[in-house]
């Protein structure tokens, strides 16, 4: 399933032109109706709403710095209720990491709160006690205010200044928030040299409307007198209503991948009198300027100070696939992360190895220039992580993290070693992120999934025994492989096992649970963890009428739809393909009879991505139960919903019939 299906991107051009539903949205003409509402009459649950956000980006020039970008942002939000509050709270990052340019500058003001009391509009101001910096590292730091006097039913506004020397990206205009909005518009003031690429993320319906006009301004020259500098502009403007709140929805990567917003990026610079400088990209432009960095591609060459290492390690050990996962075991067991993202090293890769601690992309170049000592053919994959967003478009700001990829036997595998659970072919969760770009030496790059391809299996398997009185025993075995069994792990490794027993016996329906062993826990991270027990269970039956009725996946059975909302904003995403498989063996007591059985019945999707049965045989005084669900691609488009929670609510009612046993 391609992303575009998911992740929808409208590209449109700036000389598109639509009649704008601009408003008259000024700050400071609060009324007494906007103070009064009690509710969003289109969203009576929102907490708050965005009355308006006005945005407006324009280039200013000066002779040493040439062209900078000045964005204003202008807001009104209007609280309901005590879940709003939180509003009163803005923070603002701006990035301070430029090598060439001056840092960003950010600056608050007209920050105002309103309330009505005793029938009369009341301001209180922002004093400059309630703005605060906070350095978040070394390439962005955030401002922060606290809007005083805050309470159910007062409206805040506030505007803001970000300037920045960098014309490249322009900072993305978010129309969608986690409450309703309900107008937005933005500006842009554009020289014409400047031609930048518009892009809308999400499903939002917005105006646009263009024009191109003359323009120019003022500036001091070299020898201190005023200049004029003149063009031709172009004006746009993007504007909608009534923009949605994107709400929390289960099993999503990462909201923001949906959140409606305006980005513009720079494609060239065009003056009249000199050849035009194309700044559009490709990834694989991306890629190689990545690579020619320092920090990257020369650190990747610095191989020197491990060579005895590696010939110690690999002392009579020929095989490749040997080689490397000797190599691998010894980089995740011996290196730390010290939990910083990036592409590029910080200390470098011989300091790390020093000091056992590094980046991720210390850590891995470390990696991969063991494995080439070893004759290993390894290569960086470039990375954005869930957290990171998805790439839409070709940009170094794109990737946030390095892996690594070796080639044996014309298969390619992919490793991290900064985190101790991972193995061969086994990734942190938040990088199954739709595609990696693999860079070689030579320059060349080639695009990776990243999307695991074979599907992580969590088989269960219980004997039971049923008493009269419908009370259980039985023995239980628990096998997880792959990212199941790395879940696990990340979940579970560092628990002692009383801990983890209490909330196991919570998940299998507050059954006692006895005789409990766990193989390759913390050991064998490539093999899958196991889990046998024995247990014993008075709830999972009821006695009506003289008659047993049982839940045929007793425990395991699930009641509730996690799909239950009307409607999707955004894909479902499950991670990584997987199969959950249910063999459980009853024996029912002695005196008793089965009456009626759980009709079997076998679903799946329309493309077969989603697949589940259910089968119900008996012998004797034997029920044989085995339930297979197979869900076979890692996201699903916010289009299929309908047809998923469907899906979802059939395997429900189908797990919750009951098996009937009466007395002979």
């Amino acid at each position: 399933m391609k992303f575009q299906s998911i992740v929808l991107v409208f590209l449109f051009s700036i000389f598109s032109v639509s009649k704008s539903n601009a408003q008259n949205h000024e700050l400071g003409k609060v009324t007494i109706a906007e103070l009064q509402e009690k509710l969003n009459p289109k969203d009576t649950t929102a907490p708050a709403t965005i009355l308006f956000k006005k945005g407006k980006t324009f280039l200013t020039y000066n002779k040493d710095n040439g062209f900078s970008a000045n964005n204003v942002y202008e807001f009104r939000i209007k609280i309901y209720k005590k879940e709003g509050l939180s509003w009163a709270n803005q923070k603002v990052r701006f990035y301070i990491g430029y090598e060439n340019l001056n840092e960003d500058r950010l600056d608050f003001s007209d920050a105002v709160t309103y309330n009505l009391e005793n029938g009369k509009i009341v301001k209180t101001k922002l004093d400059n006690q309630g703005i605060f910096t906070k350095n978040i590292n070394k390439y962005w730091s955030e401002k922060i205010i606290t809007l005083p006097n805050v309470k159910e039913g007062s409206i805040i506004e506030y505007k803001y200044v970000l300037r920045s020397e960098n014309i490249v990206k322009l900072p993305d205009f978010q129309i969608q928030y986690d409450i309703p909005v309900n107008y937005f518009e933005y500006k842009t003031e554009i020289p014409e040299m400047y031609i930048y690429k518009p892009i809308l993320i999400g499903r939002q319906t917005i105006d646009t409307d263009s024009k191109l006009i003359n323009a120019g301004q003022s500036f001091e020259n070299e020898h201190n007198q005023t200049s004029r500098l003149s063009y031709r502009q172009i004006n746009a403007i993007f504007s909608g209503k009534d923009i949605p709140a994107l709400t929390d929805e289960p099993y999503v990567n990462n909201p923001d991948n949906y959140r409606g917003s305006i980005q513009h990026e720079l494609e060239r610079i065009r003056y009249v009198d000199q050849p035009d400088k194309d700044y559009t990209v490709t990834w694989e432009g991306v890629a190689t300027t990545i690579f020619k960095d320092e920090r990257f591609g020369k650190e990747l060459n610095e191989r020197t100070f491990l060579l005895e290492d590696v010939k110690r390690l690999l002392a009579n050990v020929e095989a490749p696939a040997d080689r490397l996962d000797i190599i691998f075991k010894f980089v995740q067991n011996k290196m730390n992360w010290d939990e910083t993202r990036g592409c590029y090293t910080d200390k470098g890769v011989i300091k790390a190895y020093k000091d056992q601690t590094g980046n991720v992309a210390e850590i891995n170049f470390i990696l991969i220039n063991m494995l080439k000592i070893a004759g290993i053919d390894a290569n960086p994959v470039l990375v954005s992580t869930i957290e990171n967003g998805v790439p839409v478009y070709p940009t170094r700001a794109g990737f946030n993290y390095v892996i690594a990829a070796a080639e044996i036997d014309g298969k390619q595998i992919l490793l991290d070693a900064t985190h101790k659970f991972t193995a061969t072919n086994i990734l942190p969760l938040n990088v199954l992120n739709w595609k990696g770009r693999l860079i070689k030496k030579d320059g060349a790059s080639q695009e990776i999934n990243l999307e695991p391809v074979t599907a992580s299996r969590e088989m269960s398997n219980l004997m039971v025994k049923i008493e009269a009185n419908g009370k259980m025993e039985g023995k239980g075995r628990i096998q997880r492989t792959d990212y199941e069994a790395y879940n696990f792990r990340i979940h579970n490794a560092d628990k002692n096992e009383e801990n983890y027993l209490e909330k196991f016996e919570e998940q299998l329906g507050g059954s006692k649970i006895s005789n409990y062993t766990i193989e390759n826990k913390k050991t064998n991270l490539s093999g899958p963890v196991l889990e046998t027990f024995t247990f014993a269970s008075d709830n999972q039956s009821e006695i009506i009428g003289g008659k047993i009725f049982i839940n045929p996946l007793l425990f395991f059975t699930r009641t509730k739809n996690p799909f239950n909302q009307e409607n999707r904003q955004m894909a479902v995403y499950f991670g990584y393909p997987t199969v959950e498989r249910f063999g459980i063996n009853l024996e029912i007591p002695e005196g008793y009879i089965i009456e009626s059985l759980p009709a079997s019945i076998r679903i799946s999707s329309e493309s077969k991505e989603i697949v589940f049965s259910l089968n119900i045989s008996s012998e004797g005084n034997k029920i044989q139960i085995l339930s297979t669900k197979e869900i076979n691609s890692s996201i699903f488009a916010a289009d299929a919903y309908k047809g998923l929670k469907e899906l979802f609510q059939k395997m429900i009612a189908s797990q919750n019939e009951k098996i009937i046993l009466k007395k002979i």
